[in-house]
C-alpha cells in the first residue's frame, strides 16, 4: 500500500502508524489532542500558530496520479490528461450541490475515503494525524491556507507533489 501524500523517505514510519489503523480510526474520528493555546478563528474555531494558520486541520483529497508518479503501480494516465482532470474536478468540487466523497470514490488513486489529519510544524501529531513534515509540501502548503469548506488544487511538482495534482477540501 502506498500513501501518495507522504514523503518518500517517512513511507516506513508512516507505514508502522498504519499497523494501529483500528486504533488510529477511532481516535481520528473522535478525539482531538490538539492543544488550543492561541486564539481561535473565526472561520474554523480552531487554534492558529503564529503565521495564522491552523495548529491542527482535517482534509479530504483527490489524488490525480498519472504515468511514473506512484512507485510500483501503473496509472494508465499521462501528465496532460491529469492536469486537465484535476482542473475539471477541482472546478466541480467548488461548487455547493457537489457530493466530494463521492468524487474522492470515483477518481481518486488513494484509498477512499483520503481523509487525513495534519499537525502544522512545531505541533506534536497524536491521536493519527500526520506532522505536516512529513507529507509533500504542496499538501500542506494547499492544505492549511483553506478555510472550512474550500477546495483548493496542489500541482504537480517533482519536489513538492511528486505523485501527482491533490484537489484537497479543509473539512475542519
Amino acid at each position: 500500500m502506498l500513501l501518495p501524500f507522504l514523503q518518500p523517505k517517512e513511507m516506513s514510519v508512516s507505514l508502522k502508524v498504519l499497523g494501529l489503523a483500528a486504533l488510529a480510526v477511532a481516535v481520528f474520528f473522535g478525539i482531538s489532542a490538539c492543544k488550543k493555546s492561541s486564539q481561535p478563528t473565526e472561520s474554523s474555531n480552531a487554534a492558529t500558530d503564529s503565521s495564522g494558520e491552523p495548529e491542527k486541520i482535517k482534509v479530504q483529497h483527490i489524488l490525480i496520479a498519472f504515468d511514473g508518479t506512484l512507485p510500483g503501480q501503473k496509472v494508465d494516465r499521462s501528465k496532460e490528461a491529469a492536469k486537465k482532470l484535476a482542473d475539471e474536478l477541482v472546478e466541480k468540487a467548488k461548487k455547493p450541490d457537489t457530493n466530494f466523497e463521492a468524487l474522492v470514490s470515483e477518481f481518486s488513486s488513494d484509498r477512499p475515503p483520503g481523509v487525513y489529519e495534519l499537525t502544522n510544524f512545531g505541533v506534536a501529531a497524536s491521536g493519527g494525524a500526520f506532522p505536516r513534515e512529513q507529507m509533500v509540501a504542496a499538501f500542506g502548503n494547499v492544505g492549511f491556507k483553506l478555510k472550512v469548506g474550500e477546495v483548493g488544487l496542489a500541482e504537480f511538482d517533482e519536489k513538492t507533489s511528486p505523485f501527482g495534482y491533490h484537489i484537497i477540501k479543509r473539512l475542519n
